[in-house]
């Protein structure tokens, strides 16, 4: 069930993005390995998503919504598993696999079309 309007999915990409860049910092763990720069890549590649979807916080607006939401998946799941693929699990995992969950949980649950072109009953845009 799709129930996250796009909207707030946009704001949830640029906030998550920079929270993904600054959070090895602000956890103690910017010690330059995978740990620090798996979260701080994906947090970049979040923005820059983000303001290349058609979406209402677009700025280019040239990814077509569903492949945006395929993106942040496949990017919750490296996220999720990276770790355990890099080899930290030891030292810290819970902000990745957390942070990797929701993003998954967002790709499969915010609408696939833009509110801003949401059809009205007579086939107006609202």
């Amino acid at each position: 069930m799709r129930f996250i309007p796009t909207r707030t999915h946009g704001v949830l990409d640029y906030v998550v993005g920079a929270l993904l860049i600054v959070v090895p910092y602000v956890l103690g763990f910017a010690d330059g390995t995978a740990a620090q720069w798996v979260p701080q890549f994906l947090g970049l590649v979040a923005i820059g998503g983000a303001m290349l979807t058609d979406y209402e916080l677009g700025v280019m607006r040239a990814i077509p919504m569903p492949v945006h939401l395929g993106i942040d998946i496949a990017s919750g799941v490296l996220l999720a598993l990276s770790p355990w693929l890099f080899g930290f699990s030891d030292r810290v995992f819970w902000p990745h696999l957390l942070v990797g969950v929701m993003e998954i949980g967002a790709g499969l649950t915010t609408r696939t079309v833009p509110g801003d072109r949401v059809a009205a009953p007579g086939g107006r845009a609202l």
